[in-house]
């Protein structure tokens, strides 16, 4: 329930941001709120930075 609540927040915002700001604004805000949540997850360790850049590069990772 949770993440359909942030899911709906996240969609009206996005759409906000179209209507205000026409393509480019809501591609902006699409990729600063995608950093902004890598970041997040960075921060509370919910993801590791470091094995997935490993994964990128396509090196393995344990």
């Amino acid at each position: 329930m949770i993440a359909l609540a942030y899911g709906t927040g996240v969609g009206m915002a996005l759409a906000f941001a179209a209507l205000l700001f026409g393509f480019w604004g809501f591609v902006l805000v699409a990729v600063l709120g995608a950093v902004g949540a890598l970041v997040a997850l960075a921060m509370t360790g919910r993801i590791d930075l470091r094995a997935a850049v490993s994964a990128a590069r396509g090196r393995r990772v344990a």
